[in-house]
């Protein structure tokens, strides 16, 4: 009987999961200008640049006009083979839909088939792999990655977004800090000049919009960024973050965890659980970094890695229940989500914590891919900060990109006219 229920088990693990639809029990599927997964049988959703350098696996999803390097790629928990498709979304700065037809800025018909895909090998939960290059665009700007199934386009499972620019305007970087005290201590201060001499710009002052992104996070951007100066006689725009309400929390370094391998886990990881289908990784229990001072430690800025240490080949990579547990002494006014690229930066339901008064702590679990992953604690709340749990040093390393759009009378869009990226605090 034990040999039987053990059978039972590991058939009832591997079974694949059913199709989706354009429709649900919660109704029909509605397309958000957002990093989204619609279906729970697509994991492990990456819009990459295809380089040979597996570091390029943490650089963010922008490039300039005419290189297309960017690949999208993700998994689908089956055992067959489905037909998947492409289109592409022009946006305005602020992420919602722009006035632009497809011919404006795609030089095709606006879809594209996913004809790239790969079963994987002997896995406890069998998936196809796809990828598939982003076609070129016309114009600098926000775009954003549909994927649906078949014919129908409102059968969404996938959106991410991605940027393209043309390198039109450049910056200068400004270290010195303007402000002090506490604000200094706790944030970063993000100061820069843009030259525009290259460029015709009308009225800059009310064309042009600035957005700035801490470690590809897309919950904490600072958006529509006005200038502090305009110096027209030198076609200078000149930006300073003066106060607290406008500066970057500095934040702190990133808790990791390693599972490249199952056999020997790494780094944080508690113990395996090997009697569950798939295994359950228990992550090492976390608690409240807030009240301590600043540890230096490398990490990669709320990305991850994926890599199999077991199997060489990518495609014998197993997924895996990773649960996370943050020890609380009581519930905070809030919300508590695991947050970094392996949610999309997302709070949603997946990865909102749920607190176990017994216990006295938080606990989640995620299903991941094997590799190398970042995360944080963060908290929705209307009394509490997001870094309740972590706290927010000014030394910590973080990776910032400063996007640059003109609003152009022709065509009637949000150009991306410049892209600049820089660590603060590198090491």
């Amino acid at each position: 009987m034990k040999k039987l229920g053990w059978l039972i088990l590991v058939l009832s693990a591997c079974a694949p999961l059913p199709y989706g639809s354009s429709s649900s029990s919660s109704g029909p599927k509605s397309l958000q200008l957002v990093d989204r997964v619609y279906e729970s049988n697509i994991q492990t959703v990456r819009l990459l640049r295809a380089e040979n350098d597996p570091m390029s696996q943490l650089l963010p999803a922008v490039t300039q006009l005419g290189k297309w390097n960017l690949i999208l790629e993700f998994d689908d928990l089956h055992t067959e083979r489905d037909n998947y498709y492409l289109r592409i979304i022009h946006c305005n700065q602020n992420w919602t839909k722009s006035g632009l037809i497809d011919l404006d800025y795609l030089p095709d018909y606006n879809e594209f088939p996913i004809n790239e895909f790969e079963f994987s090998l002997d896995t406890w939960k069998p998936y196809v792999h796809y990828w598939v290059q982003i076609p070129p665009v016309r114009l600098p700007g926000n775009y954003v990655a549909v994927v649906y199934r078949g014919s129908d386009k409102e059968d969404i499972i996938i959106s991410k977004r991605f940027m393209v620019f043309e390198p039109r305007v450049t910056f200068v970087r400004d270290d010195k800090l303007v402000s002090s005290g506490t604000a200094a201590i706790r944030n970063q201060q993000i100061n820069f000049t843009i030259n525009y001499k290259n460029v015709e710009l009308i009225n800059p002052l009310e064309t042009v919009n600035v957005t700035v992104r801490q470690n590809q996070r897309w919950d904490n951007l600072a958006q529509e960024v006005k200038p502090s100066f305009l110096r027209e006689n030198i076609q200078e725009l000149e930006y300073r973050f003066f106060d607290d309400a406008s500066m970057f929390r500095g934040g702190n370094e990133f808790r990791f965890f390693d599972l490249r391998s199952l056999n020997y886990p790494g780094r944080n990881v508690a113990y395996m659980d090997k009697n569950t289908m798939p295994w359950t990784a228990y992550i090492e229990k976390d608690k409240n970094r807030s009240s301590e001072l600043y540890s230096q430690y490398p990490d990669y800025n709320g990305s991850y890695m994926l890599d199999n240490y077991d199997y060489r080949r990518i495609n014998a990579s197993n997924y895996v229940n990773v649960a996370f547990t943050l020890q609380s002494p009581q519930p905070v006014n809030g919300d508590v989500f695991v947050m970094g690229a392996l949610t999309h930066w997302g709070m949603n339901e997946e990865n909102r914590m749920r607190y176990d008064s017994a216990r006295r702590e938080y606990t989640s679990t995620l299903l991941l891919k094997q590799g190398w992953y970042d995360y944080q604690y963060v908290v929705r709340s209307k009394t509490q900060p997001p870094l309740f749990f972590e706290g927010s040093h000014f030394q910590t390393e973080n990776f910032y990109e400063v996007f640059v759009y003109y609003r152009s009378f022709k065509p009637m869009a949000d150009l991306l006219i410049g892209y600049m990226t820089f660590f603060e605090n590198p090491r």
